[in-house]
């Protein structure tokens, strides 16, 4: 039986004032290298933008990075944007400079994983993985 094989499509963007993307970009392109189709948004994006930007590229996943401070405003923010648009199902992974407290916090505003300083690329892609899988098992209405 052919089974076809599924690109994991995902988008990372940096969302508000903060223009540090370096990190961003790094993660990026340990995705590209692990064989994700990748779309970069670039830097001072507003949760709408992210949100449209998902929806016209059909991704299964957002990157949300943030250096700023703004994580409990910002991601939230991309969450619900995302529920507006009827795309509440896109998987939102987060990263950048958070307090451990703000984890939780962030997790239970929806967002399916949280990474800091330290976080291994490794660690990373493969919650891309489980966020794509989820995100198509979802879609196929084969969530457990």
């Amino acid at each position: 039986m052919n089974e076809v094989k599924i690109k994991n499509r995902v988008l990372i963007a940096k969302p508000g004032l903060d223009g540090h993307d370096r990190g961003a970009k790094i993660i990026a392109r340990a995705l590209r290298d692990a064989e994700f189709e990748v779309i970069y948004t670039g830097i001072r994006q507003t949760p709408e933008e992210i949100a449209s930007a998902a929806l016209q590229e059909d991704v299964a996943a957002i990157g949300l990075s943030s250096l700023s401070g703004a994580h409990l405003q910002l991601f939230p923010a991309v969450m619900e944007a995302l529920k507006k648009a009827g795309a509440g199902d896109i998987q939102v992974i987060g990263g950048g400079i958070i307090p451990d407290e703000d984890i939780l916090l962030l997790k239970e505003a929806g967002l399916t994983a949280v990474f800091t300083p330290g976080a291994t690329l490794k660690e990373i892609v493969e919650a891309f993985r489980e966020a794509c899988k989820r995100f198509y098992d979802m879609e196929r209405g084969q969530e457990k």
